[in-house]
């Protein structure tokens, strides 16, 4: 692990999203709450928190961190068939938090999948990317709209 104790604390933030593309069907089960296995969304934000707090568990090389907030949205997107997940980490510390945001939001989309691979077994995870990040030496990024 790179050696961060000379650096200061800083607030840090980052902001990830992935999608999940699926039949319109699927997608119908999930909004209208009739999945036979629950809340899709209320596990799939609760899975992306816990993994953003393990991030350093499962990631080789991450610090474990002192996470502040940990914040995971789903979003039905009916007209493109897709579930369009958007997490978000924060933290005043040493080293910054894309992992986390990353992690977050692709564990949320992994267990849509595992939720719904018994109704459709062909869904797509895609387009897993930092939006945001600020704080730090680096300063601020935010992908271009």
């Amino acid at each position: 692990m790179v050696d961060v104790s000379a650096k200061a604390d800083t607030v840090r933030e980052a902001r990830a999203e992935a999608f999940v593309s699926m039949n319109a069907e699927t997608l119908a089960l999930i909004m209208e709450g009739k999945h036979h296995k629950g809340d899709v969304f209320a596990t799939a934000r609760i899975a992306g928190i816990q993994a953003a707090k393990r991030t350093w568990d499962l990631i080789p090389l991450c610090h474990p961190l002192l996470l502040s907030k940990v914040e995971v949205q789903l979003e039905a997107l009916p007209n493109t068939n897709q579930v369009r997940i958007e997490s978000c980490c924060k933290l005043a510390g040493k080293t910054g938090v894309e992992m986390e945001a990353l992690t977050a939001a692709s564990v949320a989309a992994l267990t849509i999948y595992d939720m719904c691979k018994a109704v459709q077994k062909d869904m797509v995870i895609g387009q897993v990317r930092l939006l945001e990040k600020t704080g730090g030496k680096s300063g601020t990024f935010k992908v271009d709209a």
